[in-house]
């Protein structure tokens, strides 16, 4: 079944009891049991519910995955992996990562004995450099959120194997649309749902897949010990997300191209981050790994300044100015002072987020309508 097909039907079936083609949402908290032990599958909504199932086996369908489990957020997922860990464990991850992750890297799971180790992976020799005894896990995120850095996944898993060490790809920016990590040897792959996969704006949700048994068997446990999951109303908005992805991921690469190539000549601009552009880092690791570039762009301002870059994202009008991205609608943003504020000055310059860096998640609108609303905010 190809991908376009599997977005509409893989996962799902009409339901039983009424023939629905679209699955029922099971808003409950228990299931009547026969007898003791003996029910339909279903105890309590924490450990399973209905549709929560259905969009699971949906995401594990489409990142050609044996395995999917839901969680409440895109950190609730991430949650989930490092609780697989022990103290006393490592951590590589890229440096360039979503502020969110890194403090709850930071300021979490660190008190915890788990040390986390920050690398530049545009280069897989400096993960083969900062691998030690402990570590247990390479974290990567490709693109990455902010710079769209570019990580080659299959180097970074032959790495791995090497050594018995698992690998995680958070594959938020790119979808499964574009990126298949399991393919290229990663063992797990996180998505926050939140943002393409729902693709509306209106759901928080996070997400594991894997094709392991041991790990999927640990998610599973993790999840319903933790008890970070999502409701059947979110699970059901999410369902019938999926069903357009590949349509809006379409529509989102094709606006991107415009809006990058516009934001390339404008005489305010010093740098576009987008992997499209053959003079970015790793274009041909895009390349060989992704089947098209995206919708994520971010660019920064000639003498970095970051006066000009607060006016802008102030004065566009639909591209909105808002945390988040990959709705259907175009948001602008700053990482600094919004998505990133959490990583501490001196480390997010290291990673390339200056003062001025701005974001856009370029929506589905005309896209000759999103040049002209970035040009007349930046005149």
């Amino acid at each position: 079944m190809k991908f376009n097909t599997k977005v509409i039907h893989a996962g799902v079936h009409p339901d039983s009891a009424t023939g629905a083609i679209m699955t029922p949402i099971y808003q409950t908290s228990t299931y009547v049991q026969d007898e003791i032990g003996v029910h339909k599958g279903y105890e309590y909504s924490r450990t399973g519910n209905p549709t929560r199932s259905a969009l699971e086996n949906s995401l594990a369908a489409i990142e050609n995955g044996k395995y999917g489990a839901c969680f409440g957020s895109g950190l609730a997922a991430i949650d989930c992996v490092i609780k697989m860990l022990n103290p006393g464990d490592e951590v590589i991850s890229t440096n360039d990562l979503y502020g969110g992750s890194y403090r709850i890297f930071k300021t979490i799971f660190e008190k915890y004995g788990i040390k986390f180790h920050f690398v530049n992976m545009l280069d897989s020799r400096n993960i083969k450099n900062a691998i030690n005894a402990n570590t247990k896990l390479i974290w990567v995120e490709t693109p990455s959120n902010p710079m769209m850095n570019i990580i080659d996944i299959k180097a970074v898993a032959d790495l791995a194997k090497e050594k018995n060490i698992l690998v995680g790809v958070d594959n938020t920016f790119a979808t499964p649309y574009l990126q298949k990590p399991l393919e290229l040897g990663a063992d797990i792959v996180m998505h926050s749902v939140t943002k393409y996969l729902g693709g509306h704006s209106d759901v928080v949700m996070g997400a594991l897949v894997t094709s392991d048994d041991a790990i999927a068997e640990e998610i599973y446990r993790i999840q319903n010990s933790s008890g970070a999951v999502c409701g059947p109303m979110d699970s059901f908005l999410v369902l019938r997300g999926i069903k357009t992805l590949h349509l809006r991921i379409q529509r989102h690469c094709e606006n991107g191209v415009k809006v990058a190539h516009f934001l390339k000549t404008h005489p305010l601009v010093d740098e576009v981050y987008w992997p499209g552009f053959e003079d970015h880092p790793n274009h041909h690791v895009a390349k060989s790994q992704m089947s098209n570039f995206g919708g994520m762009v971010s660019f920064t301002l000639k003498g970095d300044d970051i006066e000009k870059s607060k006016k802008i994202v102030s004065s566009t009008k639909l591209f909105t100015l808002a945390e988040s991205l990959g709705g259907v609608e175009s948001l602008i943003g700053h990482p600094s002072t919004m998505t990133h504020a959490s990583i501490p000055r001196e480390e997010r310059l290291k990673s390339g987020v200056k003062d001025s860096l701005i974001r856009l998640s370029v929506g589905i609108e005309d896209a000759d309508d999103l040049v002209s609303d970035l040009e007349n905010a930046m005149s």
